[in-house]
């Protein structure tokens, strides 16, 4: 069994690189790129101009006066001459290309998605705010739990040693998803870097948490020698992303490493445990496998709106909401447990 997950696993690791390999073909397409080109110059595609086109990339005005440039609280997303006119270019080519019988393809790494008051994949932003609120709802539950509910030590600290870990973690999760939010609204070097870095440092620190928890390390000593390693090579790639070169294959290589080895972990330790909740942990890796088919098997978006990414961000809000009802309940049972062992 584990020698079919393994498999699996370098099938769909496969499958991803020659997903990404194929992400430029929209702006390498002649036509697209002449189409662009020529919006620069005139303002226009077809019978749609746009209005950054009268100033130039710094906001400066080529003609017009100053009251026709963009409020403050819009300029974030830098929508520009040039970004309008590869957006209006890449619809009127895809409306080229479907009259034709040819199939919607990436442009830049990003399908053809249609904006919504500026903002570039509304259905996934909207769905990343979502997980946001419910990250937040699961962390907030397990505080109270932890500090109305169960039982405290003599020294006045929880009983489950897991506590300080799962706060911090909470931070991570948090972190990532406002990421996702910004980065799905608008999609630039500053955002998608953010992003990056953001899923990188959850999923380090994930791993590390499942490391601790499965092996049951409780010892401080023994978590610094545990967590050294890991931090360091996190925060190192990290640093190479935002620093030296933000290389997609490679940092795909390193999500997908980390994420199959933290599930592996927690897939063999629910196997071997008898956590009175250990099916709420099946559901939450089994879950996250099959929603990994959708990054996998990736489609271009419904009406230019709903495509795999977004689905696969709602499928992660029920999996994170069980997913907190777990670390709650393996805080009572962890309390419990070492409430008898005390008498």
């Amino acid at each position: 069994m584990a020698r079919c997950r393994f498999l699996l696993f370098f099938a769909v690791l496969s499958s991803i690189f020659g997903l990404l390999h194929a992400a430029t073909a929209g702006d390498a397409d002649p036509i697209y790129s002449a189409c662009v080109d020529q919006c620069e110059k005139t303002g226009c595609v077809g019978g749609e101009c746009s209005q950054h086109c009268n100033f130039t990339s710094g906001g400066v005005p080529i003609d017009g006066p100053w009251y026709l440039q963009e409020p403050l609280y819009l300029r974030w997303k830098q929508w520009d001459c040039l970004s309008d006119c590869r957006y209006h270019c890449m619809l009127a080519r895809e409306d080229e290309r479907k009259k034709v019988g040819l199939k919607p393809v990436k442009y830049h790494r990003k399908w053809p998605f249609q904006r919504v008051n500026g903002i570039q994949e509304p259905v996934s932003a909207a769905l990343s705010a979502l997980n946001l609120a419910v990250q937040f709802h699961g962390w907030v539950s397990f505080f109270f739990f932890v500090n109305y509910k169960l039982s405290f030590r003599p020294n006045k600290k929880p009983f489950y040693e897991y506590t300080g870990l799962w706060h911090i973690y909470a931070i991570f999760a948090m972190n990532s998803c406002f990421w996702s939010v910004v980065s799905h609204s608008r999609y630039v070097d500053l955002t998608e870097k953010l992003d990056f870095s953001s899923a990188v440092a959850l999923l380090g620190f994930s791993l590390i948490l499942a490391v601790l928890r499965v092996f049951n390390v409780t010892d401080e000593a023994a978590r610094v020698m545990v967590s050294a390693p890991l931090v360091a090579f996190v925060t190192t790639h990290i640093l190479y992303l935002n620093c030296y070169q933000l290389d997609y294959g490679l940092n795909m290589k390193v999500c997908l490493g980390m994420g199959t080895l933290q599930l592996i972990l927690w897939a063999v330790w629910a196997g071997v445990t008898r956590h009175p909740s250990r099916w709420k942990l099946w559901v939450v890796v089994i879950g996250g496998a099959l929603a990994a088919l959708l990054e996998i098997y990736d489609f271009p978006p419904y009406r230019g709106f709903v495509d795999a990414h977004a689905l696969w961000h709602a499928t992660t809000i029920p999996l994170t909401y069980l997913w907190w009802n777990f670390v709650r309940d393996d805080s009572e049972f962890r309390t419990t447990t070492l409430i008898k062992k005390a008498k």
